[in-house]
Formats: structure tokens, C-alpha cells, sequence
């Protein structure tokens, strides 16, 4: 049967549709699980959403996306999101990339192993967890999938956990879709800084707001604040960057304050997010979203999002075990 790990992914599901003489009638559909609960499923097909309670499951389970992203193409957006959130320090190991800010986001306090690290496999992990146990952080590595699966497979030999899934998703803009949502009671303003107001939303979810983060925030030549106001009061928020090479919209912090959700402001918010991203030429929009996330899966599904890639946040046992030391190259930093 399926699990929370497969929202966001291809499958297909055996349902019972009636009896004859006495046998089960069966049908089957094949789309994206966009969510999954005790009751019911639902997918996205080409036909549309169909819902499906969970009594008519016979069967389901995950199948390959109709085509893999290349190798390339995976390493590209992931260089693009790494740009789009610039930890304050970093390093390099070979063509890995090291992140740190104060421990502010899992994204922005990992390694990223894209590409070769110019040693072997066993001593750039070794490396990777002496560059953080030097900067008194736990060693995190973000492994996309399936680019990644030897170093998860090395990773998992260590001991290494794991968080839940994130999904890297993706559309090509323009979208019509992200520009629905109707006029609603909301002013969006989009500007080139946050306002404090927006600043203490973005750390109320995030758990605080380090100065480590200001930089990660703002440090994008090209980047947009949106802010929803309603009736005069900040009611939503979204951040946009343009990175790879001016191709790629990054979307993130979209948050609306829970006084005012189901209004359709997220929906507002990135509306206006995408016309500024189409405006500064970007012809394609990506996010990353955590796969037990069902509804925002949902929302960003209705507005032509689809999964890209997958990549899973391995964190390192604490404290990491003895090894004995290995030969290693010098690391770069820039700070």
C-alpha cells in the first residue's frame, strides 16, 4: 500500500467501481498523489482530480515518472536553489558545495554532493564532518535523487538519519494559473526588501531570525518581497528569486497568518511572484516543498506544479564516530 513518502509522485491505484454476479468490477487510474489520509486518496490525473476513497482501494502503488530528468538538469536546478538561498559561509570539496548559517534552515546549513569531490567517497564524508564539527554543527547532507543514491548509500552505512522527503518541484512560466485568484479584499505590494512585519512572520516559521539569515534572505541580485495586506494588517508573505542564469523563478516562504488562510492569498502571492519572475525574463518556476506537506502539494499541483526531483536531508549521528583520519585535499571557504 502507499505511504506519506509517495504524495508528490506517479502511481497507480486498482480501485472497485461495482459487483457483477457476485465478482468486484475494477478500474484503474494512473496521475500524481497529491494527498493520502485514513479515509481517502487523491490524484491528479490527466482527466483531473479524482478522489478515491480508501474502502475502494484494491490495490496501489508507486510507478516510474513518464521521463527521469537527466543527470545535468538536476545538478542545473540544484546549483539554481543553492543560489537562491546563499548561506553566508561556504566551502567547496571538489564540486560539492559546503553551507553553513547558523544553523538557520536545513538547506542553508548542508553540503550539497553535485559532481565529483576529487577523493574518494569515504573521505569527502569524512571531510564534510570535520568542516562542520569545526564550525560546531552537526554534519548535514542533502542528497538529490536518484543523482545522490551512492552517497546516501555510503551515508547509510554510517549510521547517517534521515529527514522526511523534500520534493523539488517545477512549471514553466508564463502560468496562467498563477495569476488566478481573483481580486479578493488583498493589496499585494511586491518590493525589493522586507518590511519588519514581514521579517517576523518569515521567523515565526522558521524558529527565529539569526543575522546569518537576513543574508540568506537578501543576498540574490535579483530578488522580490511580496506582502498581502488585508484590511491595512500583513496577512501573507512569499519570497522570489531569479537565478540560473535568469531562467529560473525560485519560490519560497509563501505563509499566510492563520487568522486569514482559505482566503486564497497564497494563491495572490505567488500570482504576483510569477508576473515579476516572467517580467525579469525567467521561463520557469521551481519550489521545494516537504512531501508530508499534502495541502501545499495540492495548492501548487492546481497551479501546474510537478515533482522535478527528490532529495532526502541525511543528518550525521551526534557525536559523529571515531574514524581514523584520511588524506585530505584543502578545502576552500569564502565567507
Amino acid at each position: 500500500m502507499l505511504r506519506q513518502q509517495d504524495v508528490g509522485h506517479r502511481i497507480v491505484v486498482r480501485r472497485i467501481v461495482g459487483i457483477r454476479e457476485g465478482r468486484p468490477l475494477f478500474s484503474d487510474a494512473l496521475g500524481e498523489l497529491v494527498e493520502l489520509s485514513e479515509t481517502h486518496l487523491t490524484l491528479a490525473t490527466a482527466q483531473g482530480p479524482l478522489r478515491v476513497p480508501v474502502a475502494q482501494v484494491h490495490r496501489a502503488k508507486r510507478v516510474p515518472p513518464t521521463r527521469r530528468p537527466t543527470a545535468a538538469a538536476v545538478v542545473a536546478l540544484e546549483r539554481a536553489a543553492n543560489e537562491a538561498w546563499p548561506a553566508p559561509t561556504r566551502g567547496r570539496l571538489g564540486d560539492w558545495l559546503l553551507r553553513s548559517a547558523e544553523g538557520w534552515t536545513g538547506r542553508a546549513n548542508s553540503a550539497l554532493p553535485i559532481g565529483d569531490p576529487d577523493r574518494p567517497l569515504p573521505a569527502a564524508v569524512d571531510a564534510v564532518e570535520r568542516w562542520y564539527a569545526e564550525r560546531g554543527q552537526p554534519a548535514i547532507i542533502n542528497t538529490p535523487l536518484p543523482l545522490a543514491a551512492p552517497v546516501g548509500a555510503e551515508l547509510d552505512e554510517r549510521g547517517w538519519t534521515t529527514r522526511p522527503p523534500t520534493l523539488v518541484q517545477t512549471a514553466p512560466l508564463p502560468v496562467d494559473a498563477l495569476a488566478l485568484g481573483g481580486p479578493g479584499v488583498a493589496v499585494v505590494e511586491v518590493a525589493t526588501a522586507p518590511s519588519e512585519d514581514w521579517l517576523a512572520i518569515a521567523a515565526g516559521r522558521k524558529g527565529g531570525l539569526p543575522d546569518a539569515a537576513r543574508h540568506v534572505l537578501t543576498a540574490v541580485d535579483q530578488v522580490r518581497f511580496a506582502h498581502a495586506y488585508v484590511d491595512g494588517a500583513l496577512a501573507a508573505i512569499g519570497r522570489a528569486t531569479v537565478t540560473g542564469q535568469g531562467r529560473w523563478l525560485g519560490l519560497s516562504l509563501i505563509e499566510v497568518v492563520p487568522a486569514a488562510r482559505r482566503q486564497g492569498l497564497a494563491r495572490r502571492v505567488l500570482g504576483e511572484l510569477a508576473a515579476w519572475g516572467v517580467s525579469a525574463g525567467a521561463t520557469h518556476a521551481f519550489l521545494q516543498v516537504e512531501q508530508r506537506n499534502t495541502p501545499a502539494i495540492a495548492l501548487y499541483r492546481t497551479l501546474g506544479f510537478t515533482t522535478h526531483h527528490t532529495y532526502l536531508t541525511r543528518v550525521a549521528p551526534s557525536p559523529p564516530p571515531h574514524r581514523p583520519p584520511s588524506v585530505d585535499l584543502a578545502l576552500s571557504a569564502a565567507t
